[in-house]
């Protein structure tokens, strides 16, 4: 009898527990069908490689590509304000990078930096935009480097804000992959994760935006109900899973760059050390370094004119090359 009785309560626990897994599936469907109806598409779509990419674009002249960090979508980089203020003078275009926002991330393909790189720079080819200055942000910065490391040709300059460069421990890392990981991270996905992410997601922001604090304009546009889709959740913790890999693969090859580079980062960015900022600047040549006394992770955010800047300076910079080899 006391087996037979243990036997039961461990079946019902598993029923109760089938039962509540079932329903935060349900409760994370829903909310996510209701992010992307309460958030649509702001741009329009192309499809490099089969993959459909979302971005925005406005203004007209050198074109500008921006590329987010990770868990952000194209709407980080239009709250910024960075966007408006580079297309009063360029061709400026944000991409949501694959799996992020609006853009679709097939399976079947590991979506390294690299990856992604090429999924872009056939994107480029798509929609015109020959030669971009290449802005990336934090994580977007890898995607950035991947794209003028592989694809010298499509870029004329980067600017990297808060990146990731070179491998380092990351207790993050252990943390934020386990949604990436086969069969249990969908599982999670779609049934706790949400729910963890969203209970999460104020902490994490005020991390990123210390020590300023978060911007109100973030706070009150800032779509978070997108970032804890099952979709992005599995591109954000596939991101993660990456990221070390990425930064020790990417790194081998810094000494090779020569579009003309500039690097920012904030010396209180509480996410990547400002430090990664000065090894890279050590190892590309001719590249400029801006440290922001006091800044945070999110840069483009704080001091967006400094972004323009810089884009101003690499732009300068990459047009008297050209005029130079030719």
């Amino acid at each position: 009898m006391a087996r037979g009785g243990r036997s039961a309560k461990i079946g019902s626990l598993i029923g109760v527990a089938g039962v509540a897994l079932a329903g935060a599936a349900l409760i994370a469907h829903r909310h996510a069908r209701e992010a992307e109806r309460r958030y649509p598409p702001l741009g329009r779509f192309v499809a490099p490689g089969g993959t459909r990419l979302h971005y925005v674009e406005h203004g007209r002249g050198q074109p500008v590509v921006f590329l987010h960090g990770n868990g952000a979508m194209v709407e980080d980089m239009l709250i910024s304000g960075v966007i408006d203020r580079t297309a009063r003078r360029y061709r400026a275009i944000a991409f949501d990078r694959p799996g992020f926002g609006h853009s679709d991330r097939p399976r079947g393909r590991n979506w390294t930096a690299v990856a992604q790189a090429s999924v872009l720079a056939e994107a480029f080819r798509l929609l015109g935009i020959e030669r971009p200055i290449v802005v990336g942000h934090s994580w977007g910065t890898l995607v950035a480097l991947a794209l003028a490391l592989d694809h010298p040709r499509h870029v004329a300059g980067l600017v990297l804000a808060s990146g990731y460069y070179y491998p380092t421990p990351r207790k993050d890392v252990a943390l934020f992959s386990v949604p990436a990981i086969p069969v249990v991270g969908d599982l999670l996905r779609h049934t706790v994760a949400p729910l963890i992410g969203e209970a999460m997601a104020p902490r994490l922001i005020e991390r990123m935006f210390s020590p300023q604090g978060v911007s109100p304009r973030f706070a009150e546009q800032f779509p978070v109900a997108l970032t804890v889709r099952p979709s992005q959740i599995r591109a954000f913790a596939e991101d993660t899973a990456h990221m070390i890999a990425a930064a020790e693969m990417l790194s081998s090859r810094y000494g090779s760059l020569f579009p003309p580079a500039a690097i920012l980062a904030g010396d209180a960015d509480e996410i990547v050390s400002y430090r990664q900022a000065q090894r890279l600047h050590g190892e590309v040549a001719g590249s400029r370094l801006e440290i922001l006394r006091g800044g945070s992770h999110m840069i483009h955010h704080v001091a967006p004119e400094r972004i323009v800047q810089a884009i101003d300076a690499v732009a300068a910079e990459s047009s008297t090359w050209r005029h130079q080899a030719s």
